[in-house]
């Protein structure tokens, strides 16, 4: 059975978004022992590059203002500089483990509880947390953090993706990773350098976010050189087009017919990023195979009460502010 086949049979796939964002500091070493505490079967998160080529876990190209304090623990007063502006030894001067106060940011998650002192980490440092952990089971949803419309962001797909390819190599995780991206020229270029390592196609269809752009003139620069009009409407055949062996969409961009196509399609169908509990109903209602949530915790509550398996929980020892 190959990593693809593998990871269609698996059970309901709980993923902790950016490690569980609601309630812990995101992309943070702290905030993803919690979520292993709390229980989850994939540890979903980010990727950047820095100048000095070390994969580290952030969302942002830009250091972003709502969470990020310099050396001297204000907040920053605008986003950036940019990571891949920076050495690695450089980002480890900004503290990254409080939301700003009176933040859009901060009213969207008022639970999440700080941790000041945690640094932006490398994915080598989360990968050694869960091996020193004993964990043989938890997985890692990987999305490359690269904007085909600003390219000056971010070193080129090509060397991103060999950058992180060679960090999962290092650690023998090509079968406990996926790799997730609205960048699907990431996606192909993973398909070509690793096949064993699952792709994971990206999508959002809400207005001004849209990255799919059935109708438009010119194809989407985030569909690695695919136009969605060559698939007469039908997003799910144009993620098969992509050689993804996962759909992950805008929970808002599905309905059971959708999730019945892609399954029968051969691909799994795991949404993001759904933290209310009534959504979580309806999307288990539809049959989708999994979830990315900023709370997992809410996320696991549910799956208990329809009977569904829960992920164990992993107790590797947690800081607080």
């Amino acid at each position: 059975m190959d990593n693809r086949q593998a990871h269609a049979s698996r059970v309901f796939d709980l993923q902790g978004h950016r490690g569980a964002r609601g309630l812990w500091p995101e992309n943070t070493l702290n905030g993803f022992k919690h979520a292993l505490g709390l229980g989850v079967s994939t540890l979903e998160l980010d990727c950047a590059v820095t100048r000095d080529g070390v994969v580290v876990i952030s969302h942002d190209p830009l250091l972003n203002p709502d969470h990020t304090r310099d050396a001297t623990g204000r907040f920053l007063e605008s986003a950036g500089p940019a990571i891949f502006s920076l050495s690695y030894p450089q980002l480890q001067h900004y503290d990254v483990g409080r939301l700003r106060p009176g933040s859009d940011y901060a009213a969207r998650f008022p639970e999440q509880q700080p941790i000041d002192g945690e640094r932006i980490p490398r994915l080598a440092d989360l990968f050694a947390l869960v091996a020193e952990s004993g964990n043989r089971t938890v997985r890692f949803n990987i999305e490359t953090k690269i904007y085909p419309p600003q390219p000056e962001l971010t070193t080129t797909p090509e060397a991103f993706t060999a950058s992180l390819l060679a960090q999962i190599h290092a650690a023998g995780l090509e079968s406990r990773v996926t790799l997730q991206s609205f960048d699907w020229r990431t996606l192909k270029i993973a398909q070509r350098l690793a096949p064993g390592v699952c792709t994971v196609a990206l999508t959002d269809q809400q207005g001004d976010d849209d990255t799919v752009q059935f109708g438009k003139p010119r194809a989407s620069v985030w569909l690695g050189g695919l136009n969605a009009n060559d698939f007469a409407g039908s997003v799910v055949s144009l993620v098969k087009a992509s050689g993804a062996a996962v759909w992950s969409p805008n929970f808002l961009d599905i309905d059971a017919r959708l999730v019945a196509e892609a399954h029968s399609q051969g691909l799994t169908v795991i949404p993001w990023t759904i933290n209310a509990p009534a959504q979580m109903r309806r999307l288990l209602a539809i049959s989708v195979d999994g979830m990315i949530s900023d709370r997992p915790d809410l996320l696991r509550a549910v799956l208990d009460s329809m009977g569904i398996a829960l992920p164990p929980r992993i107790d590797i020892g947690t800081e607080t502010s």
